[in-house]
């Protein structure tokens, strides 16, 4: 039976304080979700492109909608880490979405 990679762990927690509009806290919860996807053995890359890209969407968002709250939660991630898993970024994409969002250019025309 697998095991927790507590370096791994670390790692996740370390990439989601540290993503943009995030509460910047690590719940309990939060540590259980990163156990499990050490336990799955979910490669980090996939979860630090899931971070960027979920939060490169939610800020592309049109600029007449209601704005979003920040995320509370590294549970929100887990749809985009499975689509990720499912057919990954590319580097080429990634570097885009990364350039995008560290300029704040990623809001529609």
């Amino acid at each position: 039976m697998p095991e927790v990679d507590p370096l791994y762990v670390s790692a996740v927690l370390h990439a989601y304080r540290r993503t943009a509009n995030t509460t910047g806290h690590v719940r309990t919860a939060d540590r259980r979700v990163a156990e499990r996807l050490s336990l799955r053995r979910v490669p980090l890359d996939t979860v630090t492109g899931a971070l960027l890209l979920a939060i490169a969407r939610r800020l592309a968002r049109p600029r007449d909608l209601t704005p979003l709250g920040l995320v509370r939660s590294l549970s929100y991630f887990l749809p985009v880490i499975d689509e990720l898993l499912a057919a990954p970024l590319t580097p080429e994409y990634r570097a885009y979405l990364a350039a995008k969002l560290g300029r704040g250019q990623l809001h529609p025309g």
